[in-house]
């Protein structure tokens, strides 16, 4: 196992966001050239793995099963480009249950650390969202914005909100920059 790892939140950085939640296999449709970069990552020796909130089971919109099935999804449109997504962590929770696993709170990470027996302190986390930055930077790993899904109006936020993040156009431009980052380092 590679121990280059590489986190993504899902909804605007991987596929398309919607509000109405993405409840079915047909609805999730992959922002143009995500799936490519997972095969990039994948290729240059990345673990590419997935932390995403998913409230739409806690608010009963859809099912595990359902999810099963566009993750299912997700993992065959990225393999049909060369990727591998190692691992999928999501809460189901809704904004007010009070878990620890829903980002903004850390909990996906520390799990994704327990699992690789890799602490995420300098670990890329890919997201477009506020709460996927504040996750990132609770456990000191390095907050990279994309623009697609929420991720402009979150650059927006930026500088009002004192964090200091790199920004990328989308996974691909980000994906580019890692692995550049991998060679020459």
């Amino acid at each position: 196992m590679s121990r280059h790892l590489v986190i993504l939140d899902r909804d605007g950085v991987i596929n398309h966001d919607s509000d109405a939640f993405i409840k079915s296999p047909d609805e999730w449709q992959p922002i143009e050239g995500s799936a490519e970069a997972i095969g990039a990552l994948t290729k240059a020796g990345f673990t590419v793995v997935v932390a995403t909130n998913q409230s739409g089971i806690a608010r009963k919109i859809i099912d595990r099963r359902t999810l099963d099935s566009i993750h299912d999804k997700m993992r065959r449109v990225v393999a049909d480009h060369g990727g591998a997504i190692d691992t999928i962590v999501f809460c189901p929770h809704g904004p007010g249950d009070g878990c620890d696993c829903r980002k903004p709170k850390p909990g996906l990470l520390l799990e994704l650390s327990r699992q690789y027996d890799l602490p995420v302190e300098g670990v890329p986390f890919i997201g477009d969202s506020v709460g996927d930055l504040d996750a990132a930077l609770a456990v000191n790993a390095r907050p990279l914005l994309v623009l697609t899904g929420k991720g402009g109006a979150t650059a927006a936020t930026m500088s009002d909100a004192g964090r200091e993040v790199e920004i990328f156009a989308d996974l691909a431009d980000a994906a580019t920059a890692l692995i550049a980052d991998k060679e020459t380092g």
